[in-house]
């Protein structure tokens, strides 16, 4: 399975958000420029995320975008249902309503099983824990761990 660029963009977006201190309103274009998303793309999927419950905005002066809930509420697998297509996470393997081959059916139940497992493991993953998991890589790396808004 491979997620659009839309997807990877929308969880890279929501991990910034995530690791605002306080919830601070982030501007478009500091999630833009740390994440390294074009603005114009930014703001399609922000709206998006904002849409589906998932971020709130605030427009004016101080105004911004922060998450609508606590990153640990936030799971990966809500984030691709709301912008992968349905079935995205199954292989190709013929349609169900297909005169299938054994072959084909074992092959069915294979993409079934894995896009199961994927989806199990999407649903335990949430925010938290991905950033939880870039604080740790920016630690090996030596990276600074402060958050500049």
């Amino acid at each position: 399975m491979k997620l659009s660029l839309r997807t990877e963009y929308a969880l890279r977006a929501l991990m910034t958000l995530a690791e605002a201190p306080n919830q601070a309103l982030l501007r478009i274009q500091a999630i833009a420029e740390r994440q390294r998303i074009p603005k114009r793309f930014l703001e399609q999927i922000l709206n998006d995320l904002r849409s589906g419950g998932l971020v709130e905005s605030r427009r004016g002066v101080s105004g911004g975008y922060r998450l609508a809930r606590p990153a640990h509420t936030i799971t990966v697998r809500e984030v691709i249902q709301q912008f992968e297509p349905a079935g995205t996470t199954a292989g190709r393997a013929g349609s169900a309503t297909d005169a299938a081959t054994p072959e084909e059916e074992a092959l069915r139940d294979l993409w079934s099983r894995a896009s199961a497992a994927m989806l199990a493991v999407f649903e335990k993953e949430t925010l938290a824990s991905l950033c939880q998991r870039a604080a740790e890589l920016r630690r090996m790396r030596g990276e600074p761990m402060d958050y500049v808004i």
